[in-house]
């Protein structure tokens, strides 16, 4: 693609960066393939190549953003699926990523819409206000209908993702080192993250056991926080850039004290910008040589796992056979951090009986806040993919992000667990909590039902309908 900067444009880092970007394009259009927005839309400027003309123009012109690209490039999921398609290898994250920058920067968006995304970038960034958010959601979500009748989508996305389960109860995670069960064999750190301590604990707890039982001593750095994902992909740069440096921090402490041999993460789309760490702060002097060394020690944690000797199980406990697992392979992980057999493979060789989703390619319409901002797209997402997954008829879905979790689990009565809890439990750890919800509810079904069959055994008129 041929471009138009300046040299005094090219000068900015940004620019520079994203003019070779759009000149490694060659109009292909493979990407409209695989794009979601574009499969659900059929709109070329709801496609990768339409969006990278949008920022093309807008970035040459170096004008404000203006209410068609903005909406063109809000209705992006950041999947990240056109990177995987692509035969010419143009970065459209590191593309998109700028124009959301760009775009907070130069465009006004009305109040409501500053309001809410000001909300979601304090609120699901800090435990404590997530936490509260999350009792206002309970209080509410028997509202959600109401709000949606009214016209408040957003409002009723955001109430309707509330889990219905109770939360874990407060605490400060960090700061803690778990030691190696026998003789260490390696340390490592954990992100202990913002969404996770609050709505799922057990993925982390399930996964310093995993790690303990197999000699790896795990240390959750004292002072780490919100790895800047959220804000990050919402055009909030300088928040997410002080989110990134904060961690960084935290985990220099421990590379240079202790030592790392790598920096963990469960959550797939943290992990693909822990891993971006060092491209976002080439440009500061002070961090950009901290932030490429975090960035080549962070590693999803079953590419971590994959690399040790592991010894595998014939199936799980309390299981009678092996358990069908539809493993749902996470945007984040797939596409933006390339793992994609670990997983499947870890699973398969602790016993699980693994199945692909079809259309596994195409995202669950999670994508961090985008189930908040863009409900309509989202649920259409939600439901394709619900529907591709029922069809394999699995007795539980794995995946590797707690917002795909959340997502998916949202639109089926499967039980969807994070792959490591199901490799923790396959190896002597607790069953995970939706498989023990799921149990219960199948005893106590099964248990009505035979009160019934005895109930109408006992009616005189049961021997004629029999």
């Amino acid at each position: 693609m041929q471009t138009n900067f300046s040299l005094g444009q090219l000068a900015d880092p940004q620019n520079y960066a994203s003019e070779k970007i759009l000149r490694a394009c060659v109009h292909c259009g493979f990407c409209t393939a695989t794009c979601p927005t574009y499969v659900l839309l059929g709109d070329e400027l709801d496609s990768p190549r339409g969006r990278i003309y949008l920022i093309k123009n807008m970035l040459e012109a170096d004008a404000p953003a203006t209410p068609e690209v903005v909406k063109h490039i809000d209705r992006c999921l950041s999947c990240l699926s056109c990177m995987t398609t692509c035969p010419s290898g143009v970065h459209y994250m590191h593309l998109v990523d700028h124009a959301r920058e760009h775009i907070e920067q130069t465009y006004k968006r009305p109040l409501a819409d500053r309001v809410l995304r000001a909300l979601l970038a304090n609120v699901l960034t800090d435990p404590a206000k997530f936490r509260l958010a999350t009792v206002a959601g309970w209080l509410a979500k028997p509202f959600a209908p109401v709000m949606r009748a009214l016209g408040l989508t957003r409002l009723a996305a955001m109430v309707s993702l509330t889990p219905s389960r109770m939360l874990a109860p407060p605490g400060d995670r960090t700061g803690k080192v778990h030691p190696a069960i026998g003789t260490r064999r390696g340390r490592v750190a954990l992100l202990s993250g913002c969404i996770n301590p609050v709505l799922a604990p057990s993925i982390n707890e399930s996964a310093i056991r995993m790690l303990n039982r197999n000699g790896i001593e795990v240390v959750v750095a004292r002072g780490e926080a919100c790895c800047g994902s959220l804000v990050h992909h919402m055009g909030r740069e300088e928040q997410a850039l002080a989110q990134a440096r904060n961690n960084i921090d935290a985990w220099m402490a421990e590379i240079t004290g202790e030592g790392l041999d790598a920096i963990l993460v469960t959550v797939s789309g943290c992990g693909t910008t822990v891993k971006d760490y060092g491209f976002m702060l080439r440009a500061d002097e002070t961090y950009a040589p901290r932030a490429a060394r975090v960035s080549a020690l962070a590693q999803d944690v079953t590419e971590y796992l994959a690399t040790l000797d592991l010894q595998p199980a014939t199936a799980p406990k309390h299981s009678t056979k092996p358990l069908t697992v539809a493993y749902h392979s996470a945007c984040s992980l797939q596409h933006g951090q390339r793992v994609v057999r670990e997983p499947k493979d870890l699973l398969s060789k602790f016993g699980f009986v693994v199945k692909d989703v079809p259309e596994g390619h195409l995202c669950c319409g999670s994508a961090g806040t985008y189930n908040i901002l863009q409900p309509e797209l989202a649920g259409q997402l939600r439901d394709r993919k619900v529907a591709n997954i029922e069809r394999l008829v699995p007795d539980v879905i794995a995946a590797g992000n707690i917002g795909c979790i959340t997502q998916i689990g949202g639109g089926t009565a499967i039980p969807v667990v994070h792959t490591v809890e199901l490799l923790d439990w396959a190896s002597g750890g607790p069953v995970p909590a939706p498989l023990v919800e799921l149990a219960a509810a199948k005893a106590a079904s099964e248990e009505a039902a035979g009160e019934r069959r005895d109930a109408a055994a006992a009616r005189p008129e049961a021997v004629l309908l029999n």
